[in-house]
């Protein structure tokens, strides 16, 4: 039996498997499958710190002119009798407080996101980075806004009683529904309207981050943000 030569054939299999790896499906830009997808999660990464940070401190939604939580829809009219008749200080302070909760809520995205981006696979980021726009947020919002809610809906509702917050907006809207020219009596689910306005903060922030990465080359901080998002789709 004729012997095989090891050598020759550690060689053989060696240029085999590079000639197997050059073949492989890429991108056709410079920019590996594996490059694409680490690049989608860092930018979304990137995006929710900056979204949190923002978001999950003092002020965070009470002194920003756009993410600002005002009394619900329903209460507008409340709103409005009351400080007709000299009762804006009871209105002020619980437009501050239901701030003050969703301050205190944010913080629960973090651990929410990290799993999701995990959790994502090869071809959903590579599809996402293609896709251009806020493509990755709106797949995280469909991803995860459920669990945003149910994480968010406890400490939004712990926070409002908290900080009083449910006894002002209790105030407000008791006193408004005693005035014997009210038909319609109020009472709007305060924790579930201020958690809905908190995730969306949230992913908007996120969503202005991707585009603002997707869109400027200098919101992207690091070799692979630049490389990935600087390539020709």
């Amino acid at each position: 039996m004729k012997k095989i030569n090891l050598g020759v054939l550690s060689l053989f299999l060696f240029v085999s498997s590079c000639n197997v790896l050059s073949q492989l499906p890429g991108t056709g830009n410079g920019v590996t499958e594996s490059e694409a997808g680490e690049g989608i999660k860092e930018a979304l990464s990137q995006g929710l710190i900056k979204a949190v940070f923002q978001l999950n401190k003092e002020d965070g939604f009470f002194k920003d002119a756009f993410y600002k939580i005002l009394m619900p829809p329903d209460a507008k009219k409340i709103e409005k009798t009351l400080r007709d008749l000299g009762m804006g200080n009871m209105v002020d302070k619980a437009i501050l407080q239901i701030n003050r909760a969703a301050e205190d809520a944010a913080g629960q995205a973090k651990p929410i996101f990290a799993d999701a981006i995990k959790s994502m696979t090869l071809s959903d980021a590579i599809g996402l980075v293609k896709n251009g726009d806020t493509s990755a947020t709106h797949f995280f919002r469909v991803k995860t806004t459920d669990k945003l809610i149910a994480a968010f809906l406890p400490v939004i509702k712990n926070s409002l009683d908290k900080l009083n917050a449910t006894k002002y907006y209790g105030d407000v809207v008791n006193t408004y529904n005693n005035f014997p020219t009210t038909f319609k009596k109020l009472n709007p689910d305060l924790p579930g309207f201020v958690t809905d306005r908190a995730v969306y903060a949230l992913f908007d922030l996120v969503g202005k981050e991707e585009k603002n990465i997707r869109q400027n080359i200098a919101a992207r901080t690091t070799d692979l943000l630049r490389k990935v998002f600087g390539a020709k789709w």
